[in-house]
């Protein structure tokens, strides 16, 4: 939790600074991957705050209302970060893109801007605030890949694919995924400018604002159908729960594990069930020590395990 914490403030402190910088250059030069940038940013910002909403109601202690705790939330307000990169920066990026292709102008794009008294083209504007997103995203992407990275090590997933069909840290998948797609839209943003530039052909900005808006569109949904699956419940992976099933399945006296079931509750936070038949010679105060032995053993062998219920069968 607060491995997902320190990568979501520096994501948010990356963003925000970030924000006001492309803002500042799309005044100065009216570009469309300037405005397309912005929105991303403004976008990203209010995701963090989200995502830190998250984190903090998901940490409340369980209430009688809420006996498992509050930990979905942070897949819900995940989902909505989704909702927010699709609605606010993706569509809002590509309309405009597409506006400035049909206008086929980008306003003010070769005018000398004047600033502080000092005139100067508007290029370097837009490379300066460009290149200083670029550092910035680099410094919250490395955050968010120590992040996932940790837990690949830790569950021995073997490839960022795999990491993104299993994890359950969402907080961490999406501040990744954000500053991917960060990363990925300030360099298209940035050859979209150079390009207008050196062919004095506007179409190179406003394209370049287009295919920012269709790549956040395109991540939002994917990063919505990952937030969908734990929403709705997903358990542990078939070879994890495998794992947990055999070691249930061998433990001295079960004679059958009738069913055995796991359900995400929260980020990293898994209940377990299982319905155990017992040797019949066995009293009951033998078979509570066993179940005993069995959670602790269950919870030794995967630390997401917070709670874990075993029913005795006849």
């Amino acid at each position: 939790m607060a491995t997902s914490t320190a990568v979501v403030i520096a994501a948010l402190f990356a963003n925000a600074a970030i924000a006001v910088l492309k803002f500042g250059g799309f005044v100065l030069t009216g570009s469309p991957a300037m405005l397309s940038e912005t929105y991303h940013s403004i976008s990203d910002t209010g995701n963090q705050v989200f995502l830190l909403i998250g984190i903090r109601y998901g940490a409340q202690e369980p209430t009688r209302s809420h006996p498992f705790g509050h930990g979905k939330a942070q897949f819900f307000y995940s989902f909505l970060v989704s909702v927010m990169l699709f609605g606010i920066a993706g569509w809002e990026s590509a309309t405009h893109g597409y506006s400035a292709l049909q206008a086929g102008e980008v306003h003010r794009a070769n005018e000398p801007v004047t600033l502080l008294g000092a005139t100067f083209d508007p290029i370097y504007v837009n490379y300066a605030v460009l290149l200083g997103a670029i550092a910035f995203e680099s410094y919250a992407f490395w955050k968010a890949y120590q992040g996932i990275t940790a837990q690949m090590d830790e569950y021995g997933w073997e490839s960022f694919r795999e990491a993104f069909r299993k994890t359950s840290d969402v907080t961490t998948l999406t501040a990744l995924t954000e500053d991917a797609i960060a990363l990925a839209g300030a360099g298209i943003a940035l050859l979209g400018v150079y390009l207008s530039r050196t062919y004095e052909n506007p179409i190179y900005d406003a394209g370049a604002a287009l295919v920012i808006g269709i790549l956040l569109m395109g991540f939002a949904i994917a990063l919505a159908w990952q937030n969908k699956r734990l929403l709705l419940g997903e358990s542990l992976p078939a070879p994890a729960e495998n794992e947990l099933r055999a070691i249930v399945a061998d433990w001295d006296g079960v004679t059958e594990l009738v069913d055995f079931r796991t359900v995400y509750f929260g980020a990293e936070e898994l209940l377990v069930t299982a319905d155990v038949a017992f040797e019949s010679e066995l009293d009951a105060a033998t078979i509570d020590e066993r179940i005993t032995a069995i959670e602790r053993a269950l919870k030794e062998h995967d630390d997401q395990i917070q709670r874990v219920y075993i029913e005795p069968e006849a």
